[in-house]
């Protein structure tokens, strides 16, 4: 089995699955929404990653999402292990986009990825409050069904992987209100906005609650499994191989 992380895929990673759960942050937690009620006008922060990922993040009072042409803020790093450490607060990026540009990093999108991380790391008293406690899986668990994505699209094991499994749909769910769905296109995955009619395979979960003690290692998957907190359906080879990504993908979150 392949160990080797490849510090370009967690950029990626970084990129698309970490700071890509600001949008839900700003959705799910009131603490969160506040940092961006000040904003006059929206603002776009681009990350420009020296040989890895570009991509940009528009915030506004009305929310985050991705993409977008406002006036823009550039944080620029000089390679995918610069990036990588700088989300991990062992370094810092160069911004460029002036006074105001630096005021918006430090007074709103560096405390909102600090909440970030507490909500995607939480400590044992953070998780005895209920209500954090499902925020905090309903956090985690995007960020894990992106980096189904990512590692299926970018790294060598995932890629293996992802060329095994035909078109369709897979729809992970957490409970009976809580889905993500997949989908696979010549063996490229894309995280949906939402359904397009039904799934060819689907990974559930048995409620929010397993998903979020699966996802911080309180429970392991094989023995959810075996008391039937988890079940799949659907194409077997879409199950499998998806399942081999999330394997492959958790090397990489819980490195």
């Amino acid at each position: 089995m392949l160990t080797e992380l490849d510090p370009r895929v967690s950029a990626h990673l970084n990129l698309d699955a970490a700071l890509g759960t600001l949008p839900l942050l700003a959705e799910l937690v009131p603490e969160a929404e506040k940092l961006l009620l000040p904003l006059a006008r929206p603002v776009t922060v681009q990350v420009l990653v020296r040989g890895g990922p570009h991509g940009a993040y528009t915030f506004d009072r009305s929310g985050i999402r991705p993409g977008g042409n406002a006036s823009k803020t550039r944080l620029l790093f000089t390679s995918s292990q610069h990036f990588n450490r700088v989300i991990d607060g062992q370094a810092q990026p160069v911004p460029l986009g002036g006074p105001a540009g630096l005021r918006f990093l430090t007074k709103v999108f560096t405390p909102l990825t600090e909440i970030l991380g507490r909500y995607l790391e939480p400590g044992e008293e953070d998780l005895r409050d209920p209500v954090f406690r499902e925020q905090s899986a309903r956090l985690r668990l995007r960020v894990v069904v992106a980096a189904i994505v990512v590692v299926g699209n970018q790294d060598r094991s995932g890629r293996f992987s992802a060329a095994q499994i035909p078109d369709g749909r897979l729809d992970l769910e957490a409970g009976d209100d809580l889905r993500h769905h997949l989908e696979v296109r010549d063996h490229r995955l894309t995280l949906l906005a939402g359904p397009a009619g039904p799934p060819h395979a689907v990974l559930r979960f048995s409620d929010l609650e397993t998903a979020g003690q699966v996802l911080s290692g309180e429970l392991s998957a094989v023995s959810a499994m075996s008391e039937g907190r988890i079940a799949m359906r659907g194409l077997i080879p879409m199950v499998d191989n998806v399942n081999r990504i999330l394997d492959r993908a958790a090397q990489y979150l819980q490195k």
